[in-house]
């Protein structure tokens, strides 16, 4: 009878051991579509705490806090001022979890972990005047690895920046990489938002920042939310400009050529901000979600809309067909899709009571 060498029986092994481990890891790792979502995660934070919260839901509109409106993540653990602020999370083509969070603690002095009311004078950089942003990603939503992205660090032309707020992540099917945006100014000027594309460790930029659309001096707009509808890209964003309310701006490019509709968008009477668009699985609806940050308590309010022009008003939580059945005060939202063996793990490894 024939023997195989030694060797090569090392290399078939070898070789199918190294086959299946790939293939595991592919399976691992592999971007689930529409028809394999069987809920909706919400990421948000808190003004009291300045850590990250996640609720969960089974048909997008009735949402259940995991860990029973306690944070999921101090902001202490992971920032550098301390605490965070508008988390923004998306699923990557290579199936990974991606957050982007703003670094920043509106109470850090009262609470002791500076001397002064922010980081430096407010007359010269504004309100807030932050420089970082947390950078977080996750194979399985429950275990997270974290940086702290310095933007005034980033490029020699970004050191005299005002602020790096509300970043938000979409990947660029043209250059095929994750396309970060962020409110930014420089000095005490004008609120604008700008991108980059991040490198592959998704801890730093590989690009210097440009502005992703430009209007007048006189303007000011923040929080931009994209979404990929066929093949038209909508920016949601905050107008600062007769009062914070949500405008749309449209485009056939991810980064470039917005055309800006100035029309409210949203049907509140008070300041709101931070947009955040979610599709409704197996529907051609999608719903608009913001942060009515001049009400007290804050709230979120919602509209639903099915070609981007009508926008029908579903009021807010609590007061119409939208449930926060454990929480409230809710702060900056941000909603993506997942699998129910995602949503399950992440109820279980939070014992909540949510059942898919």
């Amino acid at each position: 009878m024939y023997s195989i060498p030694k060797k090569l029986k090392f290399l078939i092994v070898f070789s199918f051991l190294f086959f299946v481990g790939t293939t595991v890891l592919a399976q691992k790792t592999k971007m689930p579509i529409e028809k394999d979502m069987g809920g909706y995660l919400m990421v948000y934070f808190k003004d009291d705490t300045h850590g990250l919260y996640m609720a969960l839901s089974k048909d997008g509109y009735s949402f259940t806090d995991v860990n029973n409106a306690k944070p999921i993540i101090a902001g202490d653990t992971i920032a550098e001022q301390k605490g965070i602020r508008d988390p923004y999370i998306y699923r990557a083509p290579d199936g990974i979890f991606y957050m982007a969070l703003t670094d920043l603690h509106i109470y850090a002095k009262k609470l002791g972990f500076r001397e002064t009311e922010w980081e430096r004078d407010g007359k010269q950089y504004g309100w807030g005047n932050n420089r970082g942003l947390v950078l977080m990603k996750s194979p399985d939503l429950i275990h997270w690895s974290h940086t702290v992205l310095r933007v005034d660090q980033a490029f020699p032309e970004l050191a005299d920046i005002g602020c790096a707020w509300a970043p938000e992540l979409i990947y660029d099917e043209k250059e095929k990489k994750t396309m970060i945006y962020f409110t930014m100014h420089f000095g005490n000027k004008k609120n604008k938002v700008y991108y980059s594309y991040m490198n592959k460790d998704f801890t730093k930029m590989e690009t210097l920042p440009k502005c992703i659309f430009e209007y007048p001096e006189d303007k000011e707009y923040i929080d931009a939310d994209i979404t990929k509808i066929g093949n038209k890209y909508h920016m949601l964003i905050a107008s600062h400009n007769g009062g914070s309310h949500i405008e749309q701006a449209i485009s056939d490019s991810i980064n470039t050529g917005y055309q800006l509709n100035p029309q409210r968008i949203d049907p509140e009477k008070v300041g709101c901000e931070a947009p955040n668009v979610y599709k409704l699985i197996g529907q051609n609806k999608w719903m608009l979600i913001y942060d009515i940050y001049r009400i007290n308590p804050h709230n979120f309010g919602f509209s639903e809309t099915s070609d981007f022009v009508n926008f029908k008003d579903l009021g807010h939580f609590n007061e119409g067909v939208m449930k926060a059945t454990n929480f409230s005060s809710p702060k900056h939202p941000a909603v993506i899709q997942i699998t129910k063996k995602e949503a399950r793990k992440l109820a279980k490894k939070w014992n909540c009571e949510i059942k898919f």
